[in-house]
């Protein structure tokens, strides 16, 4: 059993526990800071886990896609270097 789940059934007894009249407070109460959590998270710049793991994956391509163009660039530039009668800025070969 996780501490979640055994948290959230000790919750429970106790609410159980309560004469009626605190359960109705408690529930509004609830609702209420339900309510404020909710409206400050939305004041925050957050994104969902989905969202988040699709960013992960494009930036991993953009990476792997500049190491590779980083590489033809290397290999550009040794190939530029090894021939010494191109003149400096051509690019033609």
């Amino acid at each position: 059993m996780s501490i979640t789940h055994t948290i959230e059934e000790i919750s429970q007894r106790i609410e159980q526990a309560m004469p009626e009249s605190l359960r109705e407070g408690k529930q509004e109460f609830d609702k209420a800071v339900r309510q404020a959590v909710s409206n400050g998270f939305s004041r925050m710049d957050l994104v969902t886990r989905e969202e988040f793991d699709v960013q992960t994956q494009v930036l991993a391509r953009t990476r792997a896609k500049l190491e590779a163009l980083e590489q033809r660039v290397a290999e550009m530039e040794k190939h530029h270097g090894s021939h010494p009668d191109h003149e400096e800025g051509d690019m033609a070969s």
